[in-house]
């Protein structure tokens, strides 16, 4: 595997730490309602406060996770043998979030213009990542550092 590839790879992989940080820091610091970074947030009226608190508290926390998971690919990428074994299992993770969405059982959601691009990045490019590193630890090729 080329040098170039190594390259791309990590360049991928910045890109998708800085819009996982930026997932991140608009549902962990705006919760359910999200900080509106993505779009319109009035989407829904809280009828039972507790059990919004709670909820919303989880929701924070994943933010919090996707905030994490960014923090973590954009150093990644400057040592791929290094952090092989951590970027596999995103991958992974990412990928059954994106095999969670279909129990919702709403195609035209799942598949429609605000989910699909999501969805392609969970169910494609991640096994696509996931094989395109291994291909590059094969190389005798040095690291991008």
């Amino acid at each position: 595997m080329s040098n170039i590839s190594s390259k791309t790879f990590s360049i991928i992989l910045i890109v998708l730490g800085a819009l996982n940080i930026f997932v991140g820091i608009n549902v962990g610091f705006g919760g359910i309602a999200t900080l509106g970074l993505q779009g319109q947030t009035e989407f829904f009226e809280v009828t039972n406060e507790t059990v919004f608190l709670m909820r919303d508290s989880h929701t924070r926390y994943f933010g919090g996770l996707y905030f994490g998971i960014g923090l973590f690919l954009i150093p990644a990428s400057t040592n791929l043998r290094k952090y092989h074994t951590a970027l596999n299992l995103i991958f992974a993770l990412i990928f059954i979030g994106g095999l969670a969405r279909f129990t919702m059982m709403r195609f035209d959601i799942i598949f429609g213009p605000d989910i699909i691009g999501s969805l392609l990045v969970e169910l494609v490019l991640m096994p696509v990542l996931y094989f395109w590193l291994m291909k590059i630890l094969k190389s005798p090729v040095p690291e991008v550092k």
